[in-house]
């Protein structure tokens, strides 16, 4: 495909998202929904895919986690470097209430394998002349309050759909709406429709409109009452069938799944749960993926460019792990297990041993994630460490600012740490982001991953794992089900199965990942070890070969993109 990047107006497919992770210094990302967005639009930089991202500037981050001695999180601001943006001179107005609010926009451009280039477009509106209240919406990403959130989304949608007109946008096809945030882009392209009557207003603006939603839960999607939305939006079309509630409430979620004519979840699992959650829409399976390159160590990557040379530019030839000797693939191993133990080192002085089986364990700390399942009985825990292999365990990852059982977790985890300590190592890392991320996910030994189903949508840290062959530990929940091939690809905890009984779920679960631990893991990994070596390099070939973003988009573009090459 012709590099388009130099032809204003040639790009295709506009993709929305409230967060978009394009590398670690410029923090605007929280977490898992903007890591996806910043691999899949680096994908479509690889692919050569007309593509372009919209999102917000987020110039003061989502916060930077600060930890005391006690497990208290400190939620300090996050500043980044702006040299790697360029500022437009574009400026568009909106309307919120009564107030016309200026946004601009900076350039972010990602580059692909070869030559082809992928904007992202990121919204400001601390300009001069707009009301402090506003200049501040691009700002913290999810800042506080109700009102905080609506208005960076009327920023999101409805300003991202001005700019990119300002921008002479002209030829885009396909707007992908990623997640509810987004959702007021397309009620900006309604209320832009020059059809003449409703149902031609909407049928222009379903052919246009992709809609990804990641949440398995009524709780995460955004709603507003009706006389909120109306008070920040006057031309909120209140009297289209389908986007208010019985209850005078606005579902941003159900905003995107009514304006748009292909809908999916982001595993097969989800499919299903989303299907039970908005019966009145067809919902399909688009499973996550992760960007190859951008989470492979250094040392794996050194040995793909061997071994498997156009892995870069063709993620599937990952399954020609097979032909990669076991004694390399453990090499590798080792040297990025080094690198971490050794930031590690650096970080916290405390010295984690190469030859001890680690546990690694980071994501978001909320109470559905069960970040302390391990520990559920840490008398059996320490029963198998001494008695059947040592064991040390790495922790990371924030809390909500707002979610005091999420930080009531990390808490508990430092208790833990601290009155064990003498008997087993576990290590607690700050500032969860991209670059401590992939040491982490590289360098440990087993991914654990303790979702309560089915409230996992996806997941896609275990993806990363499996890009440098470490095997995945999980409940049968997201992708899971999916990458899941007994005794080949890793364990499962748990049975697949929705429960309410939550003592007995976390007893039933904790009992199988000891069982896990102590017959299958540990025995493998310390009795076997080319079998151990065998698992690592099925995880390779089996699930990093399909669970990329290069995958992920390929299904979009056959299943409702169809762009074609130019």
């Amino acid at each position: 495909m012709k590099n388009l990047s130099s032809k204003k107006g040639k790009y295709k497919v506009a993709y929305f998202s409230m967060e978009i992770a394009l590398e670690n210094g410029i923090k605007t990302y929280a977490g898992g929904l903007g890591v996806l967005a910043g691999d899949t639009l680096r994908s479509a930089a690889d692919l050569g895919l007309p593509m372009l991202g919209v999102t917000l500037l987020n110039n003061l981050g989502y916060f930077k986690q600060k930890i005391n001695d006690k497990g208290d999180q400190e939620e300090l601001v996050s500043n980044y470097d702006f040299s790697k943006l360029k500022k437009l001179p574009n400026q568009v107005k909106v309307k919120i209430g009564r107030d016309d609010v200026s946004v601009g926009v900076w350039e972010y451009l990602i580059q692909g394998q070869g030559e082809y280039l992928v904007p992202v477009y990121l919204l400001d509106t601390n300009i001069l002349g707009n009301l402090p209240k506003y200049s501040s919406l691009t700002g913290q990403l999810y800042g506080p309050g109700k009102d905080y959130r609506l208005m960076q989304e009327i920023i999101l949608g409805r300003a991202g759909i001005k700019i990119l007109q300002s921008l002479k946008h002209r030829y885009i096809k396909k707007f992908h709406i990623n997640e509810g945030h987004g959702s007021l882009a397309a009620i900006e392209l309604f209320l832009n429709s020059k059809e003449k009557n409703t149902a031609d207003k909407l049928d222009e603006v379903r052919r246009k409109c992709v809609f990804t939603t990641h949440t398995p839960v009524f709780a995460g999607h955004d709603v507003f009452p009706l006389e909120f939305i109306l008070e920040y939006q006057k031309d909120f079309p209140y009297k289209l069938k389908s986007l208010v509630d019985k209850d005078k409430k606005v579902n941003m979620t159900k905003i995107g799944l009514y304006f748009s004519n292909f809908i999916n979840g982001v595993a097969l699992s989800h499919q299903k749960v989303s299907n039970k959650m908005f019966p009145n829409y067809p919902i399909h399976a688009i499973t996550n993926g992760v960007h190859s390159e951008t989470w492979t160590s250094p040392a794996f990557a050194k040995i793909y460019d061997k071994y498997i040379p156009n892995w870069r530019n063709s993620n599937l030839s990952l399954r020609n792990a097979f032909n990669i000797p076991l004694s390399t693939i453990w090499q590798a191993h080792q040297k990025s297990k080094k690198a971490l133990l050794d930031y590690i080192y650096k970080k916290q002085k405390v010295r984690l041993e190469q030859n001890v089986f680690t546990i690694g364990f980071a994501r978001r700390f909320t109470g559905y994630k069960r970040s302390n399942l391990l520990f559920q009985d840490i008398k059996k825990l320490l029963h198998i460490h001494k008695n059947v292999g040592e064991i040390q365990i790495i922790y990371a990852g924030k809390a909500h600012p707002n979610d005091d059982d999420g930080k009531n977790l990390i808490k508990e985890i430092f208790r833990i740490k601290d009155k064990y300590k003498s008997e087993i190592k576990i290590v607690f890392l700050e500032g969860y982001e991209m670059k401590l991320a992939k040491l982490m996910i590289s360098g440990v030994d087993v991914w654990l991953n303790t979702p309560l189903p089915p409230n996992e949508a996806s997941g896609t840290s275990g993806m990363k794992a499996a890009h440098n062959g470490v095997p995945h530990f999980s409940t049968l929940d997201g992708w899971w089900i999916e990458g899941y091939i007994k005794d080949k690809t890793g364990w499962a905890i748990g049975k697949k199965r929705n429960g309410t009984n939550l003592i007995e779920l976390n007893k039933k679960d904790a009992e199988s990942l000891y069982y896990n631990l102590e017959k299958n893991i540990l025995p493998r990994y310390y009795g076997n070890p080319r079998k151990w070596q065998e698992t690592m390099q099925h995880t390779i070939a089996i699930n990093a070969s399909f669970f990329n973003t290069e995958r992920m988009l390929q299904q979009y573009i056959q299943e409702n993109y169809f762009v074609s090459e130019t």
